[in-house]
């Protein structure tokens, strides 16, 4: 019972809720980091998962080396880019870089398995209908292709920014700012409130991230 009255003591204090080590400023920075490492990978994976789910080429080895991508752990991934990212920057190359190179290996996959799928996963009747018509490929992408994928698209996004909001926290371990400060740090000052505090505010950041994406895919659906 005092791991829980410690968390909703430090939860409800209001100085935890202002300055530069508040709450809202450590979302903010948790935020920012995930939704940069989520653009970053989106942008990356997308237009290669189209290319291979429309022409076939290369999925078996795309694929197969997306998926040995989940199998790097993040930490040690951090370690490795961050000399480096901290020779070229040594401010944001040794605190926010390694991070994000992190987070953006761990988004890809999902995002370009998924929409590597969901592309070569339409009818193919459709698309030689499509062709049939006049369409060039590109067309036939847009119009056809992608609007029948784009659930199965979201999808993979979605699993992409839980994994990067849950995860983005070893950041801290290293400096970066977010909402595993609050873990690094509690841990350090033995302050049982803090750190569990901050996996609370974790655990409902990607809750309401997964929830977020939960609602858009039924939209989607009407």
């Amino acid at each position: 019972m005092n791991v829980i009255t410690d968390t909703l003591a430090w939860l409800t204090d209001a100085n935890h809720w202002t300055g530069p080590a508040g709450i809202p400023t450590r979302l903010a920075e948790h935020l920012a980091l995930s939704a940069v490492s989520i653009a970053v990978a989106i942008a990356l994976a997308i237009p290669i998962g189209i290319y291979i789910g429309h022409t076939g080429r290369y999925a078996r080895l795309v694929v197969n080396s997306a998926n040995l991508w989940r199998a790097l752990p993040s930490l040690a991934l951090i370690g490795i880019v961050l000399p480096f990212t901290s020779a070229i920057d040594p401010q944001l190359g040794f605190k926010v870089y390694p991070t994000l190179v992190a987070m953006v290996v761990l988004a890809v996959p999902p995002v370009l398995v998924n929409t590597q799928a969901g592309i070569a996963g339409v009818d193919r009747d459709l698309v030689e209908a499509a062709r049939a018509m006049g369409m060039r490929e590109r067309q036939v992408v847009r119009q056809v292709e992608l609007p029948l994928a784009l659930p199965a698209l979201v999808a993979g996004i979605r699993s992409g920014a839980v994994q990067v909001v849950a995860t983005a926290t070893l950041g801290a371990i290293f400096g970066s700012g977010g909402l595993g400060r609050y873990l690094v740090e509690g841990v350090a000052q033995r302050d049982d409130g803090m750190t569990w505090s901050g996996v609370v505010l974790v655990a409902a950041l990607a809750l309401s991230v997964e929830g977020g994406f939960v609602v858009l895919q039924r939209v989607m659906k009407k």
